[in-house]
């Protein structure tokens, strides 16, 4: 169920240059039950240009201290409004929104592919599926070594495997060009290799579009099932504004309503 709720702002932290994270409580009540994959719509006060909400992708739910954390990139006045936030400050959001990843199951392994703060959802993705009894396995890449955020968390779940396009952390290139992904297709690997296995993988990638497509394009190549969270502009989030239509193989939908989350199939993406 959408609620409209005042969170207060319980820490602020900088990750990297123009990110901030937020960890907003909310002081008398639970937090509603989140996919990951979903987001929510922020209020920004004292920004006198800035007269709609802006979407931010759900970080991460601590239900124990009914914490939200929203990772953001300062990229326009609305957002850069969002990093002079301070410890106390209350904050008006509008969640959850839209429809997330794909519930995982037990057993299964999930390759979480993400670049630069596309990276947000699959944090709490990742702990959804651990909870699920699923595997999650990690391919985060950046320009640099600084762009790749929240490594530590990542690496407490599960297996990292990173690139950067200058080659100061982890493979050089994109993420398409991980050693990672050529082993998942290698029929010859060894069945003691703790890496995943094409039989019994699929992947959720956020990110840049460029990076999805490719992402996509390698997963429909190799027989894998795969979901991208689009990244569309999305003005109310309810579907009203008809700011963020995407074509699909169904039509013209409204990826804040239908999505963010889709299946590749789903989209007419020539893949």
């Amino acid at each position: 169920m959408k609620q409209c709720r005042d969170l207060k702002v319980a820490a602020v932290e900088y990750p990297a240059t123009d990110h901030v994270l937020l960890k907003l409580e909310s002081t008398d009540s639970p937090l509603p039950a989140i996919r990951a994959g979903q987001f929510v719509e922020v209020k920004v006060e004292g920004s006198p240009h800035t007269f709609l909400r802006r979407p931010i992708s759900v970080n991460y739910v601590d239900t124990d201290n009914r914490q939200l954390w929203l990772l953001i990139h300062a990229v326009g006045e609305g957002t850069r409004r969002l990093m002079q936030l301070v410890p106390g400050d209350m904050l008006n959001v509008l969640m959850p929104l839209g429809n997330g990843f794909s519930t995982p199951t037990p057993g299964e392994s999930v390759l979480l592919v993400g670049g630069g703060v596309g990276t947000a959802p699959l944090l709490e993705y990742g702990h959804q599926l651990l909870q699920a009894g699923a595997t999650p396995i990690f391919l985060l890449g950046g320009r640099t070594a600084d762009s790749i955020l929240q490594l530590h968390e990542f690496e407490a779940m599960g297996q990292v495997f990173v690139t950067t396009e200058d080659g100061s952390m982890g493979a050089r290139g994109f993420v398409t060009d991980s050693p990672l992904l050529a082993h998942i297709v290698d029929e010859s690997s060894t069945a003691g290799d703790c890496r995943p296995a094409k039989a019994n993988l699929r992947i959720s990638t956020c990110g840049p579009t460029p990076m999805m497509r490719a992402v996509a394009r390698w997963a429909s190549s190799h027989g894998i099932e795969c979901e991208v969270s689009l990244e569309n502009m999305m003005a109310c989030g309810l579907g009203a504004c008809l700011c963020c239509v995407e074509p699909t193989v169904r039509g013209h939908v409204c990826i804040c309503t239908e999505g963010p989350v889709f299946n590749i199939k789903d989209l007419t993406w020539q893949i």
